[in-house]
């Protein structure tokens, strides 16, 4: 195994989207809208979560390298047995950051998991897909599965 050599790329402006889905039971949907889950607040908690996640990144992917992430939001959305993750991060650097964009996806989906385990066994986690990518020598990637909303 090594670390991929990127000395000699040059320093691109950097985009990468991911998505992700956590199906819960509609009862437990309600709770996190009211903000009536024991632990808190769902949303906040895997918000922050799926941030600190994009920048401990490296240091949870072997051979990943360490990017100074200039950007990461996460959104989520609501349906009646869903919620959608919508990560974006951002970044100048010589390699892509769609990895931070994928673990901060999966961090907050695991936080949501956590934070309702004991109200929902049956929560799946899953879709966990690249939507879009920029920058770099690959140029642009933009999934042809893309679901709006």
């Amino acid at each position: 195994m090594k670390m991929v050599d990127v000395g000699q790329k040059i320093i691109s402006k950097r985009e990468a989207v991911v998505e992700g889905r956590v199906c819960l039971k509609p009862s437990i949907i309600l709770a996190i809208k009211n903000k009536r889950i024991p632990k808190g607040d769902v949303l906040e908690a895997a918000k922050l979560a799926g941030i600190l996640a994009a920048k401990k990144t490296p240091f949870l992917i072997p051979l990943c390298h360490p990017i100074p992430t200039e950007y990461v939001n996460i959104e989520f959305s609501l349906g009646r047995e869903e919620i959608k993750i919508k990560t974006t991060v951002r970044a100048r650097a010589k390699t892509g950051v769609e990895m931070e964009a994928f673990t901060a996806t999966a961090i907050s989906a695991l936080t949501i998991y956590d934070m309702c385990k004991a109200l929902d066994r049956e929560i799946t986690i899953s879709g966990i897909r690249l939507l879009k990518k920029t920058g770099g020598k690959g140029g642009k990637y933009m999934s042809n599965l893309e679901v709006k909303g």
